[in-house]
């Protein structure tokens, strides 16, 4: 082996101390093959081992499984003998595990079709369900016929619930102990309070749940929260009374329009006693420690739920739905419903809830050790592996899911000690029970031979090796202590030159007697080694994730690096789509370092710019608001946007500049959000209340828009070509002038010219009246 051997540097003096080094570590029993330095070297891998020579006398156990019970899955539930039933395979392992060395094996799951159902309907009788009494009162027929639908085994049962009948949850003067609705106008008459009331065992007669539905009458208690959390673990823990089958599918509906007491309420009534989580329902079926008991909580619940195979549907009116859906997510295989303020979608909502419990598988386990660690890979529909996971979700009926689960022990237990844990599917009365062994001995211990002669007669020989008896040393145990003397020195030095023993040892036999630190162990036989001085993280030696040996940090399964603070598992880094770092970065040390610019958190689930980003957030409106949509599945919606604030608002502002404006198409309308991450890592989604919808144009509004237009186009061409000919003609008509103004002529100068008027001069001499004229006549 390459680098630091940590077979040889734990200092391993005993076969089974070797094997607890490191899976990988062996230990060679043959007498003749210790060297003449060490006897740590009989504590090395495998192929050195070999390789020195010890083929045949080595001791290397390895973790193995044994497969006891293997019941082929079913594929159909109901039929004549339900308990055949399997849904999980296999149904009981044995594993002898030795520490370090994982072991592998699959687990399969499948969901079978027509599965026996009994359905349990708790319902809140206070005053303000009296509308829902009145539309349920022929619920059980309707219902059956449903769920006649899903499967052909279906059983039904019903019981009431109130609050306790004491002070200050209910009124408990004299004049209200048969009628505490004296003096309430609206409701003048109502049956005294109680705090849980069990009607119907389970039964496949419907026509028996609507004669006890149309017997019930509300009652009235003195403030809002109802004790429903008393009546959920009554129902839950009174197997017999209840009727809960083995066999079946368990779903406990509990109906109310109010928030519930917890636990610790009950010191408003003088109740310090909390709830021990037993059932206490009398022979007239009533809850007899109403009175006595606290109210319990939410683990007690959990437990109990989870105990009996319950899976409980809230079915809460809308303006409680967000408190109910946060109970979700402290009471595992709890669903939530919006139920409407008259129960009229009482059935609808049931059939929904059934189906989403149906469509998922989720694996939980009980009473595991402490020193067992186990990991999980789910193989889902898709094909696709997902390390860390142990929940597959869009499941159709017979869909059949796998596991492949790995183990670890860490350290070893008791001798002779084994441990019995269960891996079950939550809800599924199918279990798969693994029993634990512990592989920590060597064979060659059985072997032992006290007073050997191989050890001088002062010791015993074991695996070849000498355990000495107090006061002797020596590989042979040839040597007393306090025996001195340079010719017991030669061998206690790591090389000529050096200290005896480090420096932090005492030689004795040629043998170091390593002297005792507050810090920790010094060894070696050089006392070249201690388990105090290897790297720190953050003040923790080797992270608390691994073991320090001779200078460096023998990290535990799962952790990597020089102080062992390099997880390798992958879980912490799966984003809530199932996608590694969200696919916007790597996983390194078990944390996400985000790759895809803008994208930041713990699994680089924000990144404001990233493409996608408004689908993203679009699934947690749907499904916290509207409890619609790919997340609808409540325990789903909660893990995936546990970090979303939504606000609703009439008008959307879009003018701050951080803020991503979003918008998604809702029933021919457009549904509007901006998304901000917050400083503290948060979400803030700011939502319109209503979808923007535009009104469609009427028919006459189309014809006389497209007349309108064809007309404008019209007038706008005629225009155009008016303006094209005008201008055409002032062209032509400048040109005209132009040319008109060049053609000046001479008038004296034209040889065609003649002059219109014809002159002639003729000369003549006259006198008259003694004068004498010269001239000419015209």
């Amino acid at each position: 082996a390459e680098g630091l051997n940590l077979c040889t540097s734990g200092s391993a003096t005993s076969c089974e101390e070797c094997l607890l080094i490191h899976p990988k570590c062996a230990w060679c029993s043959k007498e003749e093959f210790s060297s003449t330095k060490s006897i740590t070297s009989r504590c090395d891998f495998l192929q050195n081992l070999i390789a020195n020579g010890c083929a045949g006398a080595i001791e290397n156990p390895i973790s193995s499984i044994s497969v006891l019970k293997n019941i082929p899955l079913s594929s159909k539930g109901s039929g004549q003998t339900h308990l055949d039933v399997t849904q999980i395979m296999p149904q009981k392992v044995a594993l002898n595990l030795r520490p370090g060395d994982q072991t592998f094996w699959k687990v399969q799951v499948r969901q079978v079709e027509d599965y026996p159902v009994d359905l349990y309907y708790l319902m809140d009788l206070s005053l303000s369900m009296n509308d829902d009494l009145d539309n349920i009162r022929n619920l059980g027929t309707k219902l059956a016929e449903e769920m006649r639908k899903l499967t052909s085994n279906f059983r039904l049962g019903f019981g009431s619930f109130v609050d306790k009948n004491i002070s200050p949850f209910s009124y408990t003067a004299p004049r209200y102990q048969n009628n505490p609705c004296i003096g309430y106008k609206l409701f003048p008459s109502c049956v005294p309070s109680f705090g849980f009331r069990h009607l119907l065992s389970l039964t496949d007669k419907v026509d028996r749940f609507n004669e006890e539905v149309q017997k019930q009458k509300v009652s009235r208690n003195r403030d809002a929260p109802e004790g429903g959390f008393d009546a959920i673990l009554q129902a839950a823990v009174c197997k017999e009374k209840i009727g809960w089958r083995k066999e079946a599918s368990h779903l406990l509906v509990f109906t109310t329009d109010d928030v519930p007491h917890i636990a610790l309420d009950g010191k408003l009534g003088g109740l310090v006693q909390p709830h021990d989580g037993q059932c206490h329902l009398n022979e007239a079926n009533e809850y007899s420690a109403s009175s006595q008991l606290d109210y319990p909580s939410l683990a007690l619940l959990g437990e109990k739920l989870a105990e009996n195979n319950i899976h409980l549907i809230f079915a809460v009116t809308k303006s409680h739905y967000i408190l109910y859906k946060n109970f979700t997510a402290l009471i595992p295989g709890t669903t939530v419903e919006i139920l409407h303020k008259d129960s009229k979608n009482i059935i609808e909502l049931i059939v929904k809830a059934y189906n989403s419990i149906r469509s998922k598988v989720e694996l939980t386990v009980w009473d595991s050790p402490e020193d067992i660690g186990l990991t999980f890979t789910a193989t889902c529909q898709d094909g696709l592996s997902y390390p860390g996971l142990r929940k597959c979700g869009d499941l159709k009926i017979g869909d059949t899911v796998s596991f492949e689960v790995a183990v670890e022990a860490r350290s070893c237990s008791s001798e002779d000690t084994s441990h019995t844990f269960t891996i079950k599917p939550a809800g599924f009365r199918d279990t798969l029970e693994v029993v634990v062994t512990y592989n920590c001995l060597c064979g060659c211990t059985g072997h032992t031979v006290p007073a050997s002669s191989k050890c001088s007669g002062n010791g015993t020989y074991s695996c070849g090796l000498c355990e000495c008896d107090a006061g002797y040393l020596g590989a042979r145990c040839e040597c007393e202590e306090g025996a001195s003397g340079d010719m017991h020195h030669a061998m206690c030095r790591e090389a000529e030159g050096k200290p005896l023993c480090s420096g932090r040892g005492e030689c004795s036999c040629n043998q170091c007697l390593c002297y005792e630190s507050e810090f920790g162990n010094i060894y070696g036989h050089f006392c070249e080694c201690d388990d105090f001085s290897c790297a720190r993280y953050k003040g923790v030696l080797c992270s608390g994730h691994g073991e320090c040996h001779c200078g460096e940090c023998k990290c535990h399964a799962g952790y990597i690096g020089d102080n062992c603070n390099c997880s390798t598992e992958t879980d912490s880094c799966i984003s809530s789509d199932g996608q590694m770092c969200s696919g916007r970065g790597t996983c390194v040390c078990g944390k996400c370092q985000c790759t895809e610019p803008g994208a930041f958190g713990e699994t680089c689930e924000k990144c404001p710019t990233c493409p996608g980003v408004c689908s993203t957030k679009r699934d947690c409106i749907e499904c916290k608001l509207f409890n619609s949509g790919r997340l609808a599945d409540n325990q789903t919606c909660q893990k995936h946007c546990k970090d979303e604030i939504i606000t609703t608002v009439d008008v959307l502002e879009t003018d701050d500049p951080n803020a991503i404006l979003c918008a998604y198409p809702v029933n021919n309308c457009v549904m509007k959000f901006t998304y901000l991450e917050l400083a503290s890592g948060k979400s803030n989604l700011t939502v319109l209340k209503e979808p923007a919808c535009s009104s469609a144009p009427s028919t006459v509004t189309i014809v006389l828009a497209v007349i309108g237009s064809v007309v404008l186009i019209g007038i706008i061409l005629l225009a155009l070509w008016k303006l094209l000919v005008t201008i055409h003609d002032r062209r032509e008509f400048d040109r005209f002038q132009s040319e008109r103004s060049r053609a000046r002529y001479e008038m004296a100068s034209n040889p065609l010219y003649r002059k219109p008027i014809s002159t002639h001069n003729v000369e003549f001499t006259f006198n008259k009246l003694n004068k004498s004229y010269n001239g000419t006549v015209d």
